[in-house]
């Protein structure tokens, strides 16, 4: 049976695909049951909209593929700690749990929304941490070098 590894070799996919497509390199894949049900990356530069991250891709994708709003059988795998809006929207859903790659200090949930997530939500950190992380860090630095 597949892993925390194995899923977020998925969602580091995902990442991989919007790195190619100049995004910032996030993505994200939701588990239902042992099987994937939805996959996204980031991507806020082709729709135009600072709310299209990669978990908000996936949440939607998710709840039409299950046909309600809910995922709390579900978890989501994403590359990079998922920001406030991100784990408002997870609390929203009732996601049963969250498994992410590297940390987000600078605006992810834990250190500004807290209390964002749904109570009885999961949260598993550091799968992959130092790929997710190096992605990230390698778009940023071409960027700014």
């Amino acid at each position: 049976m597949p892993d925390d590894n194995f899923y977020m070799k998925q969602a580091l996919a995902e990442a991989k695909e919007a790195y190619r497509q100049g995004e910032i390199p996030i993505g994200a894949v939701v588990v239902c049951r042992d099987r994937i049900i939805a996959r996204s990356h980031n991507l806020t530069e082709l729709l135009r909209d600072v709310t299209a991250h990669a978990e908000m891709q996936a949440i939607t994708s998710a709840a039409e593929h299950l046909g309600g709003k809910y995922l709390n059988d579900c978890t989501l795998y994403v590359t990079v700690e998922p920001c406030v809006m991100c784990a408002g929207a997870l609390g929203w859903s009732q996601i049963s749990r969250i498994v992410y790659g590297a940390p987000d200090e600078k605006r992810g949930y834990s250190r500004f929304g807290p209390g964002a997530l749904h109570p009885r939500t999961e949260v598993t950190s550091g799968i992959m941490a130092e790929e997710c992380a190096e992605l990230i860090q390698r778009f940023f630095g071409e960027r700014r070098g």
